[in-house]
This record gives C-alpha cells, structure tokens and sequence, in this order.
C-alpha cells in the first residue's frame, strides 16, 4: 500500500472513531465521516465499505498488540516481572491505540458485540491475566490480574476530562495497575 493511501484511511479511521465517541456508532453514518474528512462518500468507499470495516480495520489494531503482547509473555518465565512488563506494554499498545478508540470500545459495547469483536477481545484480555497470574491459578490472583489490565482500560475510558496529558495518564495508570500485581 502507497504511503498517501495508508495516510488516508488513517485519517478515515481517525475521524471516524472521534465522530463515533461524539455522537455514538449508531448515530454516526458515513456521509458524516466523508463531509467531516471533506472526500466524497465514493474517495470513502474506495477505503473502506461500511461502518463496520472501520471498526474492524481497527479493532485488528488492538487484537494484533494484544497477540504480540501473548507472544513475547508465552515466550518469558513466568512471574512478578513478566506481570508487570505485560502490563506496562499493554498500557503502551492502549495509549498508542487513543482515547477516542478506548472511549469507543468502553461506550458502544452493543457494536462491538453485534459485529462480533467484543468475544475475541475479552478472550485476549483473559489470556493476557491468566498469563499475568502463573503461575498461580487462584481466584483472588487472576482477579487482581484482570482489575491490574483494567486500570489501563479505563484510564482511557473514563479520565478523559482530567486535565492530564496522554504520558501522565499512563503513567499513572501503570503505577496503579503495579500497587495492584503487588497484591497478587
């Protein structure tokens, strides 16, 4: 793919998730995404078809981190330093990913579960604090591992109005999500 057609459907992508977070996925069509990108619906579809392929193209976004992030954990010993790096990455691939794509995820669940995303991604996000957790298998130990990654998740989501800078807020959210594997 040529760099312009990758910048362009990165700023489809872009404009999508920030009109999806103002106005919902449902309220949200892409005659809006064209006029606010100002690129007739057909320069739209010649990227990407529907609303969904949008959503898809970035989900696979989040889903391909989240397996690289399972690939490099499946291949370290487990332990308290294996935990802590899965959760510093995963704190980096979301704050790379943006607020408005996180926001998203957090405020259109419906979405993400009609067109079928939400299952593979709370299945990763298992796999992600069983692999956090070994190797333990404990109830309160995963519990601790699955509330560490969601600290990440919605430092996104639900700190948007605070004046912090993207930096701060994940670093603040690791630091907590650490207090948190402390417990484990």
């Amino acid at each position: 793919m040529d760099g312009r057609r990758s910048d362009t459907r990165e700023r489809i992508r872009s404009v999508a998730m920030e009109l999806f977070s103002e106005r919902g996925y449902e309220k949200t069509s892409l005659r809006e995404i064209a006029e606010r990108l100002g690129v007739t619906k057909a320069a739209l579809y010649y990227h990407f078809r529907t609303k969904e392929d949008i959503v898809a193209s970035l989900s696979e976004d989040l889903r391909g981190g989240i397996d690289e992030i399972v690939r490099w954990a499946e291949a370290t010993p487990p332990g308290r330093e294996r935990a802590a790096e899965i959760v510093r990455r995963y704190g980096d691939l979301l704050h790379s990913l943006g607020k408005d794509m996180i926001r998203f995820w957090a405020e259109n669940q419906p979405a993400f579960r009609d067109l079928g995303f939400g299952t593979s991604l709370r299945y990763q996000f298992r796999v992600l604090a069983d692999l956090m957790a070994e190797p333990s298998r404990e109830p309160i130990t995963l519990f601790h591992a699955r509330q560490a990654l969601l600290t990440i998740s919605w430092s996104l989501s639900m700190m948007g109005d605070l004046e912090l800078s993207d930096e701060e807020s994940n670093a603040a959210s690791v630091s907590i999500a650490m207090d948190i594997l402390a417990r484990m």
